[in-house]
């Protein structure tokens, strides 16, 4: 049984601080079954990325990133298309000084873990 994404987004957030990040809910979609993406900023590399949530054919969860530029305005305007297209989606936004995710699911291409 999956989580809702409400307790699924506070986990994040609550993982994310315990290692000595900021995180936030830049965007609140439904708290049952949105779907989220996941923004990392390292401030110091001045640089971001962008993670959405996929589904391999075995039925294993993973992220991916949908979006190849590590510029903050390329990601955030995916983002924006990203909501036109789905109301219901999650953007929470992590900033950590070393560009972590904290994310727990296997992660395609993964620099950071």
């Amino acid at each position: 049984m999956l989580l809702s994404t409400d307790i699924w987004v506070g986990a994040l957030i609550r993982r994310a601080e315990l290692g000595g990040a900021f995180a936030t809910v830049a965007r609140k979609g439904d708290p049952r079954a949105g779907a989220v993406l996941v923004k990392a900023v390292d401030r110091r590399a001045n640089t971001a990325r962008l993670y959405s949530e996929a589904t391999r054919g075995d039925g294993e969860r993973f992220w991916m990133q949908p979006v190849r530029s590590d510029f903050e305005p390329d990601l955030d305007a995916y983002a924006e298309r990203a909501a036109r297209i789905d109301p219901d989606i999650w953007v929470v936004e992590i900033e950590d000084r070393e560009g972590r995710h904290f994310l727990t699911e296997p992660v395609e291409g993964d620099p950071k873990g």
